[in-house]
């Protein structure tokens, strides 16, 4: 795993926006300290495709990439996304991993796995371009072949040959540390003149606090949206696997593991880190049976960081590809129009989400922001109108609201019935069908009240069939003790689904 996760932890370190080596800083200690805390056994933690493009969405607008105060933002902004996972882990408050909905995630993940591999795109052809942006350095590079160096662009397609190749070979073969190896012998042989990864410091990491904390309050926001977004990705790995494998799982220790590994990272000098599924799948598929595999993989890392500068003359085109492999399976546009045909409303999200997410590139959490604006905005809708169908049964008036019933949708079936009520004066009888009924509120069923009330002061007989106890509580609350509904000391001894609601004759 480690093998695999050095290259790795390289690359993504570009996408971050640090020097290469910071990448291995935050590959080392957060997997070794997270250990003890977590809660799947073949969790990978490290540095992730997903993670470091949303730190460099976060800091790209504050410092220059690369330079020592970027460097230091980077690692302020790990220890804030650390704080707020062992928070969150801590106060029990894991539920919230289920709250970003599937079509925010998928539109989010398709589109940053387009700026993944768009920011790779000047690497593996190895042009500097004249524009700023993701997008826009992808497109301009693309636009210039006559700038385009062909032993870069080869080294990319063979790389990206090989990883895949491997992987045909058998999961288990390491077909990213083939090219690794390989590109840096020929690169060092070949005396290679093109863009190289450089010095690496090599040494040991050396632990510090002494951070630009005046920048807390500019990077908050940030951090807790990688907070949020960032541990999706690790939570749905690992309750994937503890259901297939039949196994306890909880998201309330795995953010306290991720939050410690984010710690360890802020004081080690990386940048925010998260769980790989491809490094877990790859773990698992290994033969990993507890946590600890992870601290053997960090110490690992730990200990070949001294060892580092061997890799000096990797060329950059191959991190680039490194990525590219890794990313690009994230681009699920079949899931986006699966999600669009069973829903028109989700598919908006799912859509819009991945618009707002490239259009305010580099800026990515801001996609995250605007997503769940339009899944909250699309829920409001919903919930603000209650589906009604009516039917004439020879002499009943039969009412079949759908969905849920409060203050502001109750006036909706009030109009419904008026109307329908106007349409057939000769009918006698109401019947409210609550099958398809998922909750009634108090101001709803007063509104409910209040139609049953007039319907009985009318003489018809109403019927209410297929209550629930939910709402049973509900309109009895109203109701109670008129009409012959139960009042709600009797309803514990009511086991009806249906009630017959008239008006009593007048005594003479």
């Amino acid at each position: 795993m480690a093998l695999v996760l050095l290259p790795q932890s390289l690359a993504y370190a570009e996408i971050a926006g640090v020097p290469p080596h910071v990448g291995l800083f935050a590959a080392a200690l957060p997997p070794l300290l997270a250990a003890p805390f977590v809660s799947s056994p073949y969790l990978q933690t490290g540095p992730v495709a997903l993670t470091a493009l949303l730190t460099f969405g976060a800091l790209s607008g504050l410092e220059s990439t690369g330079t020592a105060s970027y460097i230091e933002l980077a690692a302020l902004l790990a220890l804030i996304v650390g704080v707020v996972r062992a928070i969150l882990g801590l106060a029990r408050l894991g539920i919230v991993a289920y709250l970003m909905s599937q079509p925010v995630l998928t539109g989010f993940t398709a589109s940053a796995a387009i700026l993944i591999v768009a920011s790779q795109v000047p690497s593996m052809f190895d042009v500097d371009p004249d524009a700023a942006g993701v997008l826009e350095r992808a497109l301009w590079v693309l636009a210039r072949p006559d700038r385009w160096d062909v032993t870069a662009i080869v080294l990319s397609v063979t790389t990206v040959a090989v990883v895949l190749g491997a992987r045909r070979v058998h999961r288990l073969f390491p077909g990213v540390l083939l090219a690794v190896v390989a590109t840096v012998l020929w690169s060092e042989a070949t005396n290679y003149n093109g863009s190289v990864v450089g010095d690496l410091p090599g040494g040991f990491i050396s632990l510090s606090l002494d951070l630009p904390y005046s920048q807390v309050p500019s990077l908050t926001v940030a951090g807790i949206v990688i907070a949020l977004v960032g541990f999706a990705e690790p939570a749905s790995i690992a309750r994937t696997f503890a259901t297939q494998d039949r196994m306890r799982w909880s998201a309330n220790r795995e953010f306290l593991g991720q939050g410690v590994a984010n710690i360890a990272s802020g004081i080690s000098g990386g940048f925010p880190v998260g769980g790989s599924f491809s490094r877990s799948s790859l773990n698992r598929f290994a033969g990993a049976r507890t946590q600890w595999s992870g601290a053997i993989t960090g110490a690992f890392v730990l200990a070949a960081i001294p060892l580092s500068a061997t890799l000096k003359s990797l060329p950059t085109a191959v991190l680039g590809a490194i990525v590219l492999t890794a990313a690009y399976r994230l681009v699920d546009f079949g899931a986006m129009l699966t999600i669009a045909r069973g829903s028109r409303l989700q598919g908006l999200v799912v859509f819009g989400t991945f618009a707002a997410t490239l259009l305010f590139a580099p800026n990515v959490e801001r996609g995250v922001i605007a997503g769940v604006a339009l899944a909250v905005a699309v829920h409001l809708i919903r919930e603000l109108r209650v589906d009604h169908t009516h039917e004439v049964d020879h002499d009943t008036l039969v009412l079949r609201p759908r969905g849920v019933i409060w203050f502001v949708t109750a006036p909706q079936l009030e109009a419904r019935f008026i109307a329908a009520r106007a349409e057939h004066p000769q009918l006698q009888n109401l019947r409210i069908d609550f099958a398809n009924v998922g909750r009634v509120d108090y101001g709803g069923a007063a509104t409910l009240a209040e139609l049953v009330d007039d319907a009985v002061a009318a003489g018809l007989t109403v019927d209410i069939v297929n209550i629930e106890p939910h709402a049973k509580r509900a309109v009895a609350a109203h109701l109670g003790g008129r009409h012959g509904v139960p009042t709600l000391a009797e309803l514990a001894d009511d086991e009806r689904h249906q009630w017959r609601l008239r008006r009593k004759p007048r005594s003479l």
